[in-house]
C-alpha cells in the first residue's frame, strides 16, 4: 500500500516515537490524499495522526514475536539493494 511506510516492529533498538508518529503521518496522507491539510481540515488530520501513533505504539508496544530482533544496519542495507535493483541506480 505505502512504501514509505516502514515496518517498525521487533527492532533492536525499539522503534522511537519519532518513527512512530512519521509512519502515522504516512499513513494519513495516504488516506486523506494530501500532504498538507487545508485550514478547515487541519485539526481533524492532525487528531488522525496523534490517534493512528498512540495506536501504532500500543500494537509495536504489545504484540510477541518469536524471532530474533533485526538490525537496523542490515534492513537498511538490504533495502539499498532493493532499490538499486528497482531504479537501477547504485547503491550508497
Amino acid at each position: 500500500m505505502c512504501r514509505n511506510i516502514k515496518t517498525l516492529a521487533n527492532f533492536e533498538p525499539p522503534a522511537t516515537d519519532d518513527e512512530v508518529r512519521a509512519s502515522a503521518l504516512q499513513y494519513v496522507r495516504k488516506l486523506s490524499g494530501t500532504t498538507h491539510p487545508s485550514r478547515a481540515n487541519e485539526e481533524a488530520f492532525n487528531r488522525a495522526v496523534e490517534e493512528i501513533t498512540a495506536s501504532a505504539r500500543r500494537l509495536i508496544d504489545s504484540i510477541q514475536i518469536k524471532s530474533a530482533p533485526r538490525n537496523r544496519d542490515e534492513e537498511l542495507r538490504k533495502a539499498r539493494i532493493q532499490s538499486a535493483k528497482r531504479f537501477g541506480t547504485a547503491s550508497r
